[in-house]
């Protein structure tokens, strides 16, 4: 993504070689405001409190986020303290989990001298590994997108929830990265950009990352959707996931599972961009079995907005005394889903094609 004609991933090397720094998108869109992290906790703190978020670029943080616990102490019993502190900060997003024991397979076996050099190797790698998932995934919902325009000869209209574009991954994203390949290819696309409260994440970063690529788009109240479908002005849906059941179900932003009904009900595509690692094997029914994360009750009773001075003010919208309840996920039935957009490529929500497309994992 460039900002102003500077190329920018979510997440870098600082040039000291040691130091991480990354995007405080809590500060979004207002600010463009850069943080370095130079320790275990810095990088908990920076999961934790959201300064970055999406499931892929939380799993990138953590893997820095070892790789900084080893400048000051890279022993088994230190190993142990970072992962178990990083794992802590966020229950949902499977790529968090999934770092992390990339992160202990390379470490662990190694002399303990070498587990800084190879920390920080492995965490670069799977930085790479983010980028070059996304942008293959994006070609592959790319041609989705351009079926619809060849069949239509109009702009096509697409529907998305939250922020799963660059700022949620370390570079091209998982639900928008289709829609930047279609752009950049001279498709014509609009897209709707749900607000996504509690925290705006549809409003405050989609839509700014949008902006600053230059990709036409609208933002709407999270209870738009529906009606845009029933006449005709939704030609599909791309979401992102937090996690992927290995039958096909996908957690996403609270939210995401009433816009599936909607398309369902009224014949629009529903699909979902997910890099591998989102995946999670070991998991069969999502409703049952994913852990949905509960967040603090401000978050909805408060909103950060600019007055018309040019501050940036925090305002309460809630009557005090009214208590608050804040889940930060829903899940989606694969019954549900189009089709799962992959970097491998797309399949049906089910276990048989996921395991088309991963047959190691079979």
């Amino acid at each position: 993504m460039k900002i102003n004609g500077t190329p920018y991933r979510t997440i870098w090397l600082a040039k000291d070689g040691d130091c991480v720094e990354i995007i405080d998108q809590t500060k979004l869109p207002h600010e463009f405001v850069t943080i370095t992290l130079r320790s275990l906790n810095d990088a908990a703190l920076a999961i934790g409190d959201m300064w970055v978020r999406g499931a892929p670029l939380i799993g990138a943080t953590a893997a820095y986020g070892m790789a900084l616990a080893t400048l000051a102490d890279a022993s088994d019993a230190a190993l142990k303290t970072a992962y178990d502190t990083l794992h802590a900060t966020r229950p949902t997003a499977i790529n968090l989990k999934w770092a992390l024991d990339e992160m202990m397979a390379v470490l662990s076996p190694l002399p303990v001298a070498q587990r800084r050099a190879a920390a920080y190797s492995r965490a670069a790698a799977i930085c790479d590994e983010d980028s070059a998932a996304n942008a293959a995934l994006g070609e592959h919902g790319a041609k989705i997108i351009a079926e619809i325009h060849r069949k239509t000869g109009k702009t096509v209209n697409i529907l998305t929830h939250c922020n799963a574009g660059w700022l949620a991954t370390v570079d091209w994203g998982t639900a928008i990265a289709p829609i930047y390949k279609a752009f950049d290819a001279g498709i014509p696309v609009h897209v709707w950009v749900d607000e996504t409260r509690p925290r705006n994440q549809g409003a405050s970063l989609t839509a700014r990352e949008l902006n600053w690529h230059g990709v036409p788009h609208t933002v709407i109240a999270d209870n738009t959707g529906g009606h845009l479908m029933q006449h005709g002005m939704v030609d599909l849906c791309i979401v992102g996931t937090d996690r992927t059941t290995r039958n096909g179900d996908v957690c996403n932003k609270i939210g995401t599972y009433l816009k599936a009904l909607a398309a369902k009900d009224n014949n629009v595509p529903f699909y979902v961009g997910l890099p591998s690692p989102t995946i999670d094997w070991n998991v069969a029914d999502g409703v049952k079995e994913i852990p949905i994360e509960q967040r603090s009750a401000r978050e909805q009773s408060h909103i950060f907005g600019k007055d018309e001075s040019g501050k940036v003010v925090e305002v309460q919208v809630t009557p005090d005394g009214s208590a608050c309840i804040n889940y930060g996920f829903d899940v989606t039935p694969a019954r549900l889903v189009t089709g799962l957009i992959t970097e491998r490529g797309v399949c049906e929500a089910s276990p048989a094609g996921l395991k088309a497309l991963f047959p190691e994992r079979a």
